[in-house]
């Protein structure tokens, strides 16, 4: 032992204490709009079926056509693996893991589409649909067969369509109160945001049915659908987006990017509207950015190239889908939406070879962090957070498996989950 060092200090203890009562307004107003990550699991991807095709075998349904279109047009690893380019030591596992998907859970999220994809009905045909849609997510919820989220998507806040949107909620959320209570999964889409006020009055409106229902406030979130050029950027210079997550009053739980309707907003022609497109990445980016540290997580939208058809031309459509995919995970999009069951292989496909190729070093990264020992990178607290979120997400899709992530970290998932940071809620908890 060295000779023990003196410690000197010059500030007397009542500025630190000054310091900090001047500081806890901002203290308070940092846990209020910056929460953290929910911690839940946040699916690949977002499916939307209209009010009228939605069943009861949908889901089944689903993944049936998924596995057939492998079977037609890429029956085994090296076919896959040729039209995608994956690696050979990726094709396999790959391609295993996309077929078991399909098998037992081919669609992670779903929503019944009450807006664009459903259009304008009878009153008393929307109602029938809405009331069709809430009992056959409950029974599917008490039949273990659901998707781990499921919701409707209403029509949105504008005065023409206002009324009929506010009672197609109504009637879903009653059908599933008088089927036994709301699903843990349950996720709502408010459509077509164009100001903040449109997202007040959707709080007042679940606020309402909350109190007419006696569930604890605060109990139904829901997303924000962000298709309008205004939703990015106000008349007045600022970020729009950004005013609805306050708005919103904590029940933000995503912010999902339109492709077709914002595009056409800007005046993009139809041959050029896609989630590639610099009009695209601008606004998810000013989405993301406006979303970091809330609690809120933005979503990626769609293509609307369908593979169907020869197989040549399924393979371009797979091909382009895939290539989308991968761009939107490198840029931490890590959900999309998907319309047509011949997406759901190349989604999986593109999100277990994006965590598959990257989980070795991945591991290797946060077990040398973990363990305190060198190594070729000088990882800080922030990218150990990164990696475990990474190693998270891979296995909660069913890219990785526990067993080979313990394997090559040492660690548990709690583990994972406590280098992940602050979720939503400690940050409180330790304060009481």
């Amino acid at each position: 032992m060295g000779q023990q060092e003196k410690v000197a200090t010059s500030l007397a203890g009542a500025v630190g204490e000054e310091i900090s009562a001047s500081l806890a307004p901002v203290d308070a107003e940092l846990e209020r709009r910056y929460p953290g990550d929910p911690g839940t699991r946040q699916p690949v991807h977002t499916v939307y079926v209209p009010g009228d095709v939605f069943a009861a075998d949908t889901i089944r349904s689903w993944g049936e056509k998924a596995l057939t279109a492998l079977d037609e047009h890429a029956p085994d690893a090296a076919s896959f693996a040729a039209v995608l380019g994956l690696a050979d030591d990726l094709a396999e596992p790959v391609y295993t893991r996309v077929r078991t998907k399909l098998e037992r859970e081919p669609i992670e999220d779903l929503r019944v589409d009450f807006e664009d994809g459903y259009g304008n009905r009878t009153d008393a045909e929307e109602d029938e649909a809405a009331a069709r849609a809430a009992r056959l997510v409950a029974e599917a919820y008490e039949q273990g067969t659901a998707a781990p989220y499921m919701g409707i998507r209403m029509k949105c806040m504008e005065a023409p369509v206002r009324a009929r949107g506010i009672r197609t909620l109504d009637v879903f959320l009653s059908g599933l109160m008088e089927a036994g209570g709301l699903p843990d999964g349950l996720v709502l889409t408010l459509p077509k945001v164009t100001y903040p006020e449109q997202v007040t009055a959707m709080v007042r409106l679940l606020q309402a049915f909350e109190k007419a229902r006696g569930l604890t406030p605060g109990r139904i979130g829901f997303e924000i659908q962000i298709e309008t050029s205004q939703s990015i950027l106000a008349a007045d210079g600022t970020a729009t987006v950004a005013r609805m997550i306050q708005a919103a009053e904590g029940r933000a739980t995503g912010l999902h990017y339109g492709t077709f309707d914002y595009s056409a907003c800007l005046g993009v022609s139809a041959a050029h509207q896609a989630s590639d497109h610099p009009a695209a990445d601008h606004a998810k980016a000013v989405m993301q950015v406006a979303a970091a540290g809330t609690g809120v997580r933005v979503s990626d939208g769609s293509t609307n190239v369908l593979p169907v058809g020869p197989t040549a031309q399924v393979h371009d459509a797979w091909r382009l889908h895939y290539g989308l995919t991968r761009r939107a995970l490198a840029r931490a999009y890590y959900q999309g939406w998907d319309m047509h069951p011949g997406h759901i292989p190349t989604r999986y496909a593109a999100v277990f070879a994006f965590y598959r190729e990257g989980f070795e070093q991945a591991a290797a990264r946060l077990a040398r962090y973990a363990n305190r020992t060198g190594g070729d990178v000088m990882d800080e607290p922030a990218t150990a957070k990164a990696l475990s979120g990474y190693l998270l997400r891979g296995l909660d899709c069913g890219a990785l498996d526990i067993g080979e992530v313990a394997r090559l970290t040492g660690l548990t998932r709690a583990d994972l989950e406590s280098f992940s940071g602050p979720r939503r809620g400690d940050l409180t908890a330790s304060a009481q």
